[in-house]
């Protein structure tokens, strides 16, 4: 295809697939696409078996990393001991939490029994964040990006250094201007569709007001749409509309090779769009993901405002993780509590079909839609 995304990223197809499954990325590269691991959630070490487990599969295709490095978070440099950290979790939010399991009948023993780690968060500082980049720089990664804000300089230089190409997320026309600025290669514009954390406008909307936006500031940035993108014909729509390629997450969820929890996955082949929502009471800051009783329950009258990332995880962390295990035994409660990051793409995610099929099927929709437009423009 002529894109250029395509060039830069070395591809035949400009769709990138954002997962936390290694498969996932293998299979996707290896199709013409570009995968990329979210790596936020790893150790040094466990980031190391991921990568090169990718180097020993992929077959020299070329792939990316995603970590986040929020601009702003609760702590953000790192100077809370865990008793601190501990100390700002107020009663009233563990009582909350408690009220939502009990609720559903799921016992809330020990529920706060686990201790917090003296690098609690680290992931997301741009100290912590340093040494995975030590890990994803020793392997032939094309492309990082943050999820969250501008990139960190750190980030920026050292990608410049090894040859890597910069990407970042944005859900507002001032953002972009500021990894214009910053110097980031490929902008993620993610409209509130999307899974995941999100801002407020439309796909539709913001991905010609960014490019908009770019083109008045001066900027020759490539942009790749992002938000509820789960087929072909929303892919050539969006380039349509200037972007040079598509983002993706949330169709990979309920693919064949997916980690997702079964219980999670289930819900996704039967939801519709308007059974995702955006909320806090997950990570701190705004997310799409399934709705259900717990999601509900930080929106109902008297309820805590949730608290700043990344305290908000000392909260969901145990909690949805005793959820998770009581739904994979079947819990009424449970099952019924469950909820996972999800855009609103998931009411057209009906089917569990494999990585590769999902990158043809987006190939033969997008050439599809494409041949629909030529066929307007000839009448």
């Amino acid at each position: 295809m002529k894109s250029v995304i395509c060039d830069m990223l070395g591809v035949e197809f400009p769709l990138v697939a954002f997962t936390h499954c290694r498969d996932v990325v293998v299979e996707v590269s290896k199709a013409g696409g570009f995968g990329v691991l979210g790596a936020v959630g790893h150790t040094p070490e466990s980031l190391e078996i991921e990568l090169n487990w990718i180097d020993e599969h992929i077959e020299g295709k070329p792939y990316g990393i995603d970590l986040i490095v929020p601009t702003s978070m609760s702590d953000k440099g790192g100077s809370l001991t865990p008793e601190d950290i501990k100390a700002r979790v107020p009663e009233q939010h563990k009582r909350h939490v408690e009220h939502i399991l009990a609720s559903h009948g799921i016992d809330t023993a020990g529920l706060w029994d686990r201790k917090i780690s003296r690098n609690f968060g680290d992931n997301m500082r741009e100290s912590g964040a340093g040494k995975i980049m030590d890990v994803a720089f020793a392997h032939p990664i094309k492309m990082i990006v943050n999820a969250l804000g501008v990139p960190p300089q750190s980030m920026l230089d050292r990608a410049r250094e090894n040859n890597v190409l910069t990407g970042a997320l944005t859900g507002a026309r001032e953002h972009a201007i500021k990894h214009a600025d910053a110097g980031v290669d490929i902008l993620i514009v993610a409209g509130t569709e999307s899974g995941g954390h999100c801002g407020e406008v439309s796909t539709l909307v913001l991905v010609p007001e960014v490019i908009e936006s770019l083109k008045e500031h001066g900027a020759n940035i490539p942009v790749l749409a992002a938000g509820g993108i789960v087929t072909g014909r929303q892919m050539a729509a969006c380039m349509a509309m200037g972007a040079a390629g598509a983002w993706t997450g949330s169709v990979w969820l309920t693919t064949a090779e997916a980690e997702t929890d079964p219980v999670i996955k289930e819900k996704y082949l039967a939801a519709s769009s308007r059974q995702t929502v955006r909320s806090r009471s997950r990570t701190g800051k705004y997310t799409r993901q399934l709705r259900s009783p717990w999601t509900d329950a930080w929106t109902e009258p008297g309820a805590p405002d949730p608290l700043p990332m990344p305290l908000q995880g000392l909260l969901s962390g145990p909690a949805l993780n005793r959820v998770d295990k009581l739904a994979a035994t079947g819990d009424p409660g449970a099952k019924a509590l469950a909820t996972f990051f999800v855009g609103q793409g998931v009411g057209l995610m009906n089917t569990s079909v494999s990585a590769r099929t999902v990158v043809f099927d987006f190939m033969t929709d997008f050439a599809e839609a494409s041949q629909h437009l030529g066929s307007i423009l000839e009448d």
